[in-house]
């Protein structure tokens, strides 16, 4: 990386304060030097028109090999965050004619038919998860009794994952999000996941099924050239972006409504939509806070500053969600009458969107309102202050959502 007249920031592990670094990050301008942990610098882009611009710029590429580090050892392979960084050969690693080859594989058993018709399956568990809820007016933790659990189940379903291995994927994926986890973990971690999606896809293979995988497999059976571990590596992606996206969504949506009681007796009332306490919950509570990552082939502009070639980038949304340029003066208040709130950018831009965008969004337009119409007066059992986030820069993730319900 080239030095530069402002210091780079370093990403906090612990992410003690998510708010306040996603604000840093944004003064430092459309393009800060960061340092992940582990000490790896990187660029961050974090204003919304240079996000879009960059999300489609073709010398920014997937390819792991552009980048300098990388080609100089200076990333250690067990790196926690290696996984995120070099994942396996799938549609979030290629460009071109390979990632248009295996998006649309994706892209097909993620029709908005194919997802409306998933509704009634979302409306069973949901109502499912609701009902094994205590009523007694008690602390609950909300995200691992219904948050976590319903898109877990929803990707399952999706991908044809035997529900026996869920709560192993869910020790494994602590572990692959985590900046904490031990390097002599590293390795084992990624084995196992490559181990319970490699099983699925034999599984498959013996006894297909209507799920994604079945589905990748028989492509690849007709000619679209799909090798076992490019199946793999998109069963892979397709849980861990299914399941932990929606979770941040509806978490973090619960959240925001306790802390505007007047938003929520809006929705209740029917004054506003759900679907604007998703949509805004999405710009102000960004699922996701960083996405790694992306490598320059040749210098590219940003704002007052060079990304220079073979350096690597990742996308701040946490910061560009609240961007001012964007989203106005109030860009930092949550607010579900904003006129802004179907403008943001946090599914993604360019090719690589979110091509389960739609899927999150529906999951939590059914659970947020049917959520709410058991426990209208849902309220958090400790101040937001108290709320803890997980040791992971990826992700806006609570470690746990202490609520009182009473019917």
């Amino acid at each position: 990386m080239t030095t530069t007249e402002r210091p780079p920031i370093d990403l906090d592990p612990f992410v003690r304060d998510l708010d306040a670094e996603s604000a840093r990050l944004r003064e430092a301008g459309p393009l800060a030097a960061v340092v992940l942990p582990g000490g790896v610098p990187v660029w961050a882009v974090t204003h919304h028109a240079e996000a879009r611009q960059l999300l489609t710029d073709p010398r920014l590429v997937k390819d792991i090999t552009v980048w300098g580090a990388w080609q100089r050892g200076e990333i250690a392979p067990d790196w926690p965050l290696i996984g995120l960084a070099n994942p396996g050969r799938s549609m979030l690693t290629v460009d071109g004619a390979d990632h248009r080859r295996l998006r649309a594989l994706v892209a097909q058993a993620l029709t908005p038919r194919r997802v409306e018709e998933m509704r009634e399956r979302i409306t069973k568990l949901t109502e499912g998860l609701l009902d094994r809820l205590p009523t007694d007016g008690g602390t609950v933790d909300l995200k691992a009794e219904f948050a976590y659990p319903l898109p877990m189940y929803v990707v399952a379903d999706l991908m044809g994952i035997e529900e026996s291995r869920l709560p192993r994927l869910k020790e494994l994926f602590e572990k692959f999000f985590s900046t904490q986890t031990p390097p002599e973990e590293v390795l084992a971690t990624l084995t196992g996941l490559a181990g319970i999606m490699a099983d699925t896809v034999a599984a498959k293979r013996a006894v297909p099924g209507d799920d994604l995988t079945s589905a990748l497999i028989e492509a690849s059976a007709n000619g679209d050239r799909l090798t076992d571990q490019e199946i793999v590596s998109t069963l892979q992606l397709m849980v861990a972006a299914g399941h932990e996206t929606t979770i941040s969504l509806i978490v973090n949506a619960v959240v925001n409504l306790s802390a505007h009681p007047e938003q929520r007796a809006q929705v209740l009332s029917g004054a506003a939509e759900w679907s604007a306490v998703v949509e805004e919950t999405l710009r102000h509570s960004t699922p996701t806070s960083h996405v790694l990552i992306r490598f320059a082939t040749e210098d590219v502009p940003v704002g007052d500053r060079i990304l220079p070639a073979g350096d690597a980038l990742i996308v701040s949304y946490g910061a560009i969600g609240r961007d001012e340029k964007a989203h106005g003066p109030s860009a930092g208040v949550f607010d579900i009458t904003r006129e802004t709130k179907n403008r943001h950018i946090s599914f993604g831009h360019g090719p690589h969107v979110c091509p389960g965008a739609a899927l999150s969004r529906l999951e939590a337009a059914v659970a947020l309102p049917a959520l709410y119409g058991r426990f209208p007066d849902l309220d958090l059992a400790v101040p937001v202050s108290e709320l803890r986030h997980k040791p992971v820069v990826t992700q806006n993730d609570l470690f746990e959502l202490p609520v009182r319900l009473t019917p």
